[in-house]
């Protein structure tokens, strides 16, 4: 099996979030807790997933602080993976990975379900990208420039 590479140290904040939840796995686990499910048997049941990926996922998003283990909420004395602020941080990403494959799906009309507002039934707007006076931005709006620590660093290497 080839080794990963980490992207944990990685200047760019998109591979450093790709190290922490950029497989697979490891966002449709994230998506199961967002749907309530808690239990190991209840995610393993609805990914099919291998028991020891299933672990070893798990694992991960425990250490990495996206998910927490606590006492069942029946009583009982088996554990649950719950959300955490960090974990719920992901919800935006999700979403925005959802209406992106309902915008570019090659057959959108077979996605099983639409994302609705619970209150209102009505659909859920698309995600915008708005800068701080409101106006809403492209990707031709945006630019990268060095955060200033980063740029003492440089100067002082």
């Amino acid at each position: 099996m080839v080794k990963r590479t980490s992207l944990e140290g990685d200047g760019c904040p998109i591979a450093r979030s790709l190290d922490v939840i950029g497989d697979w796995w490891s966002l449709l686990i994230i998506r199961d807790a967002f749907l309530g499910r808690r239990r190991f048997g209840e995610f393993q049941k609805s990914l099919g997933l291998a028991k020891n990926i299933l672990t070893a996922r798990l694992r991960m998003l425990v250490e990495e602080g996206i998910l927490r283990m606590a006492p069942a909420s029946d009583g009982s004395a088996y554990q649950e993976y719950v959300l955490t602020e960090k974990g719920r941080g992901v919800f935006p990403i999700l979403v925005a990975l959802r209406q992106w494959s309902e915008e570019f799906d090659h057959c959108p009309e077979s996605i099983a379900t639409i994302m609705v507002d619970r209150e209102k039934g009505r659909p859920v707007k698309r995600l915008e990208l708005r800068a701080q006076d409101g106006r809403l931005l492209t990707p031709a709006d945006i630019a990268l420039k060095p955060r200033p620590a980063a740029k003492r660093r440089r100067a002082s290497a």
